[in-house]
């Protein structure tokens, strides 16, 4: 005989598996009433079942609560809210609107699932998302833990989980193609490039179709769940495939020595403005999970998406928390890059505040100790805090560094001083604060952009797909076609882009601070000058594979780069240093083409530098020539170590394979001066001790 169901417990939030059944409990302060439903199927047009919340019983304080026995997990569900539809107020409850739970940890998708209908008029029960319970405990993880390894250490790659393998070409099997075990297929790729870590675009669950008419949601800057895996990742159908499939995935990556970080969204949510739809939030409590304007009818938008997630709100802030930590403890990720991390500083106001509490919620938390915090340190309302992002432990994705290097190869005045800057770790953003070296992402390209092969192949964006008219995404990309726009199968434009990919790819490796690299940026990947692809799941945005083969020189150059900054010998480790302190024992001199006179203004378009490593085996001599012709450069003479000379590690002039060497195969240069090509990087390497 059935059990009756009970009055159940507001905490924890969500829906939570216990002995004998289900709590359910969610935060909805200003409705009247709240029924949760259960369905058979996600194409349900009806519930199978209606529980409607007594708030007499099942409400203690603004949760709404009850215990449901004999439930499994993979039950869907979703819940209705009755109160006032007030936009004025800042109230917009829709009794006909299937509502997904806030803490849902799966979401399962109707094949009529409709953006449309949960924005207009009407029950949308049959083409609205459903949650499904899921208890995260029925996992064996064995001894898998996250890997923590430190900073100094990382070398991170962007990837698109679909996109990474969702071409025909990527010899992934079929049914796995653009998904979390297509991914596992390809961990042999990613250990044989070097990288240590992979920064995955958004994984949680978000709405493919928030975005123009005919076309899909690609990159997943669109969350509707914040606990949930997003299921089209999955390659089964089951609604509780993802979970397990995403944590396969994760233990998968560590036991090849690869951190998993994900690009978190918790600036907005895929409801968009006024005219959005009702998924979730915006029918439970409006007014406390976004930011509205003094016509509290309209959403703040500093997320340029329509609004912005009430992040220091009470509320949110526990949502935030708790879903960090439900990311770390139970589907043990690595880190986290936070999207438009600058909203995270702003009040209920839209004001930005001096202590923001959700950013030092984040940081103190014991349960993210240790925890990899990277932050996109800006909005898209002009709030720019690179360089003063609160905080002890968050590093920052520096933008400074991708127009700095950008402008330099392009070959742009003024710009030398900003580039040696930026090599050495951008003292003048994070010198003041004493902290380590790698407090700086460095990066050239990531998912939003030119990819590397368009930054050198197109002056302009092309990005007439996105159905826009060309006006979306940015018109200042600091790129040079090298005197073609676009493909080209001419030798003589060819050569020097090459040249320039393997360039961009040494500055970002050698830099003081944390590389990241692209997906495929180390095989040409091109969107045919797109730079806001987000709209694009097909061939413009997936790694194809056949460039592997197409561009083997540039391949082999950077997986030698990530090598090279990863030998013991060579390598930026963990010595405790600050940036500060580091700088001083490199014991760093400045060279022109003549020793010791470097040239600083802003017609000058090369520099040189000599430095020790840190351990004091090596003296490395770097020469960089953005200038169109040939320049000579006098070399510093070798007065210690067993050969006193010089070897030639890197030029990015000469063709593969002498184009980068180990340094144990390094030819000697004898000579007092070198020769630097045009738009070329060179790097001269002496041991000078054991």
């Amino acid at each position: 005989m059935s059990r009756q169901i009970s009055q159940g417990s507001s905490f924890p939030l969500g829906a939570s598996v216990c002995r004998g059944g289900v709590n359910f409990s969610l935060f909805s302060k200003n409705s009247t009433l709240v029924e949760l439903l259960f369905f058979a199927h996600e194409n349900d047009a009806k519930p199978s079942r209606v529980i409607s919340l007594d708030p007499k019983k099942h409400r203690t304080y603004h949760y709404w609560h009850v215990f449901v026995p004999d439930l499994e997990p993979g039950q869907l569900y979703g819940f209705r809210a009755v109160g006032p539809l007030e936009p004025e107020r800042g109230l917009r409850f829709d009794p006909e609107k299937v509502l997904l739970d806030p803490y849902g940890l799966a979401v399962a998708i109707p094949k009529g699932y409709s953006r449309v209908a949960a924005a207009q008029p009407g029950d949308n029960t049959a083409t609205a998302m459903k949650s499904v319970v899921a208890d995260p405990r029925r996992y064996d993880w064995g001894d898998d833990v996250p890997l923590k390894r430190p900073f100094a250490k990382t070398v991170i790659y962007e990837l698109h989980v679909r996109g990474f393998t969702r071409h025909a070409s990527s010899g992934v099997a079929p049914e796995h193609r653009g998904t979390y075990t297509g991914l596992i297929e390809k961990i042999p790729y990613l250990r044989d490039l070097g990288v240590t870590a992979i920064e995955l675009l958004p994984v949680y669950q978000f709405d493919e179709q928030d975005c123009p008419p005919g076309h899909v949601n690609y990159w997943g800057y669109s969350p509707i769940s914040f606990f949930a895996p997003h299921h089209a990742y999955s390659s089964r159908k089951d609604p509780l495939a993802p979970l397990d499939e995403f944590r396969d995935m994760v233990k998968a990556l560590h036991r090849a020595g690869i951190e998993v970080i994900l690009d978190v969204v918790y600036n907005h949510t895929a409801e968009g403005n006024h005219e959005g739809p009702t998924l979730c939030y915006r029918g439970l409590e409006n007014g406390a999970y976004y930011i509205l304007e003094e016509d509290r009818a309209r959403y703040a938008n500093y997320t340029g998406t329509g609004n912005t997630l009430n992040a220091n709100h009470p509320i949110v802030r526990r949502m935030i928390v708790d879903s960090l930590r439900y990311w770390v403890e139970e589907m043990h990720v690595d880190g986290f890059r936070f999207d438009l991390a600058s909203i995270l500083s702003r009040d209920e106001t839209g004001r930005p505040l001096q202590n923001p509490p959700i950013l030092w919620d984040i940081e103190s938390d014991p349960c993210l100790a240790g925890t990899k915090l990277i932050a996109e340190a800006w909005d898209a309302a002009g709030l720019y805090q690179v360089g003063s992002f609160i905080g002890d432990s968050w590093k920052e994705w520096n933008g400074k560094f991708r127009d700095d290097i950008r402008s330099f190869m392009k070959g742009d005045s003024g710009t030398l001083s900003p580039l040696a800057t930026r090599l050495i770790g951008s003292p003048d953003l994070y010198g003041h604060e004493e902290r380590e070296p790698e407090q700086s992402i460095n990066f050239v390209t990531c998912h939003d952009g030119f990819t590397l092969n368009d930054l050198i192949s197109y002056n302009q964006k092309h990005n007439e797909a996105n159905g826009e008219d060309n006006r979306d995404g940015s018109n200042d990309n600091m790129s040079w076609n090298c005197g073609v726009e676009g493909p080209t199968d001419d030798p003589s434009i060819e050569r020097p882009r090459n040249r320039q990919a393997k360039n961009f790819l040494a500055l970002t490796l050698l830099a003081v601070g944390t590389p990241m690299l692209l997906m495929g940026d180390e095989v040409r990947r091109t969107q045919r000058g797109n730079n806001n692809a987000y709209c694009q799941d097909n061939e413009l945005s997936w790694f194809d594979w056949t460039l592997l083969k197409k561009h083997a020189d540039i391949h082999r150059f950077a997986k030698l780069m990530v090598s090279l900054r990863g030998r013991r010998d060579m390598a930026k480790e963990d010595l405790g240093l600050s940036l500060n302190q580091l700088l001083r024992q490199a014991q760093i001199a400045w060279h022109g083409v003549k020793l010791n006179q470097p040239d600083w203004g802003p017609d000058a378009r090369s520099l040189a530098f000599t430095m020790r490593s840190l351990r004091g085996r090596f003296l490395l001599h770097g020469i960089l020539n953005a200038y169109w012709e040939p320049l000579d450069f006098d070399l510093p003479p070798v007065t210690e170590g067993p050969d006193r000379q010089w070897r030639r590690c890197i030029d990015t002039a000469l063709d593969s394979p002498q184009d980068i060497c180990e340094p144990a195969e390094s030819p000697a240069v004898r000579e007092a001066t070198y020769l630097a090509q045009p738009r070329s990087i060179v790097i001269l390497l002496a041991r000078i001790g054991a």
